[in-house]
């Protein structure tokens, strides 16, 4: 079945584009001109992956993003100007996978879809089902993290970071192969954010129940090992 893609962007000429191009490529795809619309048809399910312009009438797309990220975890790129930075670090910490500026090249557009798309699959059906490390279980598709019977609440990013660790248990991690899979490749913010991630997850798993799961190697990165001791 073909990936629905919804295009949340008010120039018409550029959605239109975006859109035809998608068809193309055998998607399926939807618009919405403003950032309410765009929110209600991304809440009412069913789409794989949002494109999210930050410029939006009614609502901005960061609080599209916002708004979004508290119910849901389809991916989502964001549309941005070339000089703005901030709305780039902003968009990937609320949880947005990755971006592009505009104007973009479309086949670079397309290229970004494939790989965000193709990490959405993977979160789904490559760990048949929950990833675990003793009594530690994070579910990716119900986007649900628990510690023996006790539910864990983290952020997105957290999450996502969290994930990731799991996906490679026993295999160390360097700080940046975890920037790129979770911030994205074009991370523009503090160097520092892996390691302060980090420190939230260990507060909340490590601290929280008197394990040491996440293990540090010097001069390498961060590696979940085996079961927990």
């Amino acid at each position: 079945m073909a990936a629905k893609i919804l295009i949340v962007e008010d120039e018409a000429k550029i959605a239109r584009f975006v859109e035809l191009e998608l068809l193309h490529e055998g998607y399926a795809a939807d618009k919405a001109a403003d950032g309410r619309t765009g929110l209600d048809m991304a809440l009412r399910g069913g789409y794989d992956l949002i494109l999210l312009d930050v410029m939006l009438p009614g609502l901005n797309g960061l609080e599209v993003l916002r708004r979004l990220r508290s119910e849901s975890a389809v991916p989502v790129i964001l549309l941005t100007a070339r000089d703005a930075v901030m709305d780039k670090v902003s968009g990937l910490d609320m949880g947005a996978n990755d971006y592009i500026t505009k104007p973009f090249a479309i086949e670079e557009l397309l290229a970004r879809i494939r790989v965000v798309l193709r990490g959405a699959n993977r979160a789904e059906t490559g760990t048949g089902g929950a990833l675990r490390c003793g009594e530690l279980s994070l579910d990716p598709a119900r986007h649900t993290v628990t510690y023996g019977d006790t539910p864990v609440n983290l952020t997105y990013k957290e999450f996502l970071l969290l994930q990731t660790l799991l996906e490679n248990r026993d295999i160390v991690l360097g700080r940046d192969t975890l920037l790129e899979r979770v911030w994205g490749f074009d991370y523009l913010g503090e160097t520092n954010v892996v390691d302060v991630y980090i420190r939230y997850l260990r507060q909340k798993l490590d601290d929280a129940f008197g394990v040491k799961l996440i293990h540090t190697v010097r001069g390498v990165g961060y590696v979940i090992k085996g079961d927990a001791p």
